[in-house]
């Protein structure tokens, strides 16, 4: 993908990708530069207060609180809707895992 870099040094992610990597307002990234590359780096805090117990009340397994957390599936899982879903965009990924869920 290519993008342009602005008047005052701001660029653009283009849709796809910042729904790929699950990227909204107000998302901190980390800039570094290394062997004359630009490497931007999502920041994931995981806050679990709001996790506790939730696993065990739903019943959820560990993958599926992740793909909650991070509103996709794990890109390492097999099936074909797996993957499906994880080139969804984040909003339709997370729709589409509750409702797979509820089956």
């Amino acid at each position: 993908m290519e993008v342009k870099l602005a008047e005052r040094g701001q660029i653009v992610i283009p849709k796809k990708a910042r729904d790929k990597l699950g990227l909204s307002p107000g998302t901190k990234m980390e800039v570094k530069v290394e062997r004359g590359q630009l490497i931007l780096r999502k920041i994931i805090t995981l806050d679990l207060s709001k996790w506790v117990g939730l696993a065990n009340a739903e019943k959820l397994t560990t993958d599926e609180v992740m793909e909650e957390q991070r509103g996709r599936p794990f890109p390492w899982k097999g099936s074909k809707e797996d993957q499906a879903i994880f080139a969804m965009p984040q909003k339709e990924a997370v729709a589409a895992l509750k409702k797979r869920r509820k089956k």
